[in-house]
């Protein structure tokens, strides 16, 4: 990719700020951003790696946008972080051995149900509610299980999160998508490792995205703090289907395969 041009430059720069701006409100950015690497003309395996590069800018934008506020203790937290990473890790090393055709069959309607619940289910707001599971034990389970799939397959993993911390930790929508920036980094930050290990980064391409993700997730995130939970859920609920429609129009989609169209 030695010759690519100023304009796609550009164009990439452009999809990675919308991606770190919804990213950081609701996750989903790589709905955005690895369409962008694959019109761009750029193999498959080398846009997944390069898409962890730049996403790792707007994921640790947000957090450091939302820790300066207090929304997220960097300290106390680095522990289910670091249990992220080691998923993400994982994850992105399964992923050169298991066919993904399960994950593509199953996610859209898992990202449906997940839109559902935050649409349907009353009372959700910036308010912390009654919580269903010891932070220990979200850390030990709940976070290395996402940033197993992160780095396995992708689609929906900050969703997953809001998911995770608003029904089982208790935690209100701001401090929730505070605390999903956080973990999504340290999923990000393990995948991309093993990417770089396996020589599939691009840097030129992902350090210019990631300046894009770093200015997107910073606007996005201040939003956010602004607005809370009147901006993250309707933003969540839209980008969840927004992701599984995507999914399930995929002409390699399982589905459309098993039914002929």
């Amino acid at each position: 990719m030695a010759d690519i041009t100023l304009q796609i430059l550009l164009f990439l720069f452009l999809a990675a700020f919308v991606g770190g701006f919804v990213d950081s409100i609701a996750g989903g950015g790589g709905l955005i951003t690895i369409p962008a690497l694959l019109l761009a003309g750029i193999p498959p395996l080398e846009a997944l790696g390069t898409n962890k590069l730049q996403g790792q800018f707007g994921s640790a934008s947000a957090t450091i946008a939302y820790a300066r506020k207090g929304h997220v203790q960097l300290k106390t937290q680095l522990p289910m972080a670091t249990m992220s990473l080691i998923g993400g890790v994982i994850g992105a090393t399964t992923a050169t051995y298991v066919p993904g055709d399960v994950l593509k069959v199953i996610m859209p309607f898992l990202l449906l149900a997940i839109a559902l619940y935050f649409a349907l289910k009353p009372n959700i707001s910036d308010v912390d509610s009654h919580r269903r599971i010891t932070p220990f034990l979200f850390g030990l389970i709940f976070a290395p299980l996402i940033g197993f799939y992160d780095g396995l397959f992708g689609p929906g993993t900050g969703s997953f999160l809001m998911l995770g911390f608003v029904s089982l930790a208790g935690f209100g929508m701001l401090k929730a998508t505070a605390h999903t920036k956080l973990l999504n980094f340290g999923s990000n930050v393990g995948a991309f490792a093993v990417f770089l290990f396996n020589g599939v980064i691009l840097w030129k391409v992902g350090l210019v995205m990631g300046a894009g993700q770093f200015l997107g997730a910073q606007t996005g995130s201040r939003l956010a703090m602004k607005s809370g939970a009147k901006i993250i859920k309707p933003l969540l609920i839209i980008t969840c289907i927004a992701m599984a429609c995507k999914l399930l129009l995929d002409p390699a989609n399982p589905i459309r395969m098993w039914i002929g169209i």
